[in-house]
């Protein structure tokens, strides 16, 4: 969907998402913003037609599961919202990757897009918790890119080069969402909330012909409750 905002303010802003909890703060805030605000929430709309009609300023896409147009990053500030504080945990499934390692804190990166998957130059960076469920913590972190945003638009920040170690993250599978064995509790309960979002494949723990689909999980001085939902296995 395209959605166009009209009003007498001259700078023109795109938002493009494909997540709810981005939508609801979209909704929520950027009438605040200074700026024209335009919304992509599909891929067929990205186009290079779509975005010289609306011309913008800059382009953020909070969360954006496929390439975007080298005709589109060339030409455009293009502003990619990263869940790891760059150049560590570049690559797929970051809030994943942060939490099994360990990770208790993370920053939200603001970087240039580019062709080449997060090495772009920086914008600006906020500090992200990474306690709760995977639906918790992107809710949060839709408030938190409103903030980078708002910082990026008022500030016009100077780009800055990506310093430190490069750790990459590979995106995960579906089929990696099953509990492993031999795991401590805390473990589990990392496991089950860093997959508990809408749109995401719940962890899971196979029994028999059975599927154990795990989530809202609560640990409580060393006692792990959760709901469950039971499926025969395909």
């Amino acid at each position: 969907m395209l959605k166009e905002l009209t009003s007498n303010k001259t700078m023109n802003y795109l938002v493009v998402t494909i997540k709810q909890w981005n939508l609801d703060v979209y909704e929520k805030y950027i009438s605040k913003l200074e700026g024209n605000w335009s919304l992509i929430t599909n891929k067929e709309d990205l186009t290079l037609k779509n975005i010289k009609k609306i011309n913008p300023k800059y382009i953020f896409f909070p969360h954006w599961s496929w390439m975007v147009p080298k005709e589109i990053t060339d030409n455009y500030d293009c502003v990619c919202i990263h869940m790891t504080d760059l150049p560590y945990g570049r690559g797929g499934s970051p809030l994943q990757n942060l939490i099994i390692k360990g990770h208790k804190v993370t920053k939200l990166t603001a970087l240039k897009m580019t062709q080449e998957l997060d090495t772009g130059d920086i914008y600006h960076k906020v500090s992200l918790d990474l306690s709760g469920s995977a639906q918790e913590i992107f809710i949060d972190s839709a408030n938190k890119i409103y903030e980078l945003i708002k910082f990026i638009i008022e500030n016009k920040p100077q780009l800055q080069p990506q310093e430190g170690k490069v750790v990459n993250f590979n995106r995960r599978k579906p089929s990696q969402s099953e509990i492993p064995k031999d795991i401590t509790i805390e473990e589990i309960y990392d496991y089950i909330r860093m997959l508990d979002a809408d749109t995401y494949p719940a962890a899971y723990i196979n029994y028999g012909e059975f599927r154990l689909l795990c989530k809202k999980a609560k640990l409580d001085n060393g006692k792990l409750t959760m709901e469950v939902d039971v499926k025969k296995n395909e």
